[in-house]
């Protein structure tokens, strides 16, 4: 106990109320000096349990005069301010913080992203390109076969021409030769 009595002594809250008490006390009555002394600290020890048993005042402003009571409460309202005045910096930083992080993530996924599509735009370029290069190469092959094919055409139509010059000159002479001679093709209806 006397590790909890010296610990609140230190503690600046209970000795400004102690002062201020007596005072009023001594006008009202001058007969009884003793007593007031006793209730001062038995008003110090409910102070000092109750500042270490929660940051609350209550217990403490019944036994204090009205103008100490303001002044506590004032410095206690105070105080309550100034921890939710540093809670609320505390969070709007953080919040700020957290906006911040979140804003540089997505700023990354975005250069991100730009930069896979330009490189797979660009590869599709290369690839339309070189489809490109092949569709002509092969319209240059198909054209030449094309070519090839309509010159054979041409080598054959001469041939079928060139042979049916030849027969129909070749039939004729032989027509002319058996009108000279008065006589009949042996081979002359195949259909008879």
């Amino acid at each position: 106990m006397s590790e909890l009595q010296t610990k609140p002594q230190p503690a600046s809250v209970p000795a400004p109320v102690e002062p201020e008490a007596p005072p009023l006390a001594a006008p009202e009555n001058k007969a009884v000096p003793a007593p007031p002394p006793p209730a001062p600290a038995e008003a110090e020890e409910s102070k000092a349990l109750a500042v270490v048993e929660s940051e609350k005042i209550p217990d403490p402003v019944k036994k204090v005069t009205s103008g100490s009571l303001d002044r506590d409460i004032a410095l206690a309202e105070i105080e309550k301010e100034k921890r939710l005045s540093n809670v609320k910096a505390w969070e709007e930083s953080e919040k700020s913080k957290a906006e911040n992080k979140a804003q540089k993530q997505l700023s990354a996924v975005a250069a991100w992203e730009n930069s896979k599509k330009a490189a797979l735009e660009a590869q599709l370029r290369k690839i339309e390109e070189q489809l490109e290069k092949k569709k002509a190469e092969y319209g240059e092959k198909m054209k030449n076969k094309i070519a090839l094919v309509h010159k054979q055409a041409e080598e054959k139509r001469a041939m079928v021409e060139a042979k049916r010059g030849e027969e129909i000159l070749k039939a004729e002479e032989t027509a002319a030769k058996y009108r000279a001679t008065g006589t009949t093709p042996k081979k002359a209806f195949g259909c008879f």
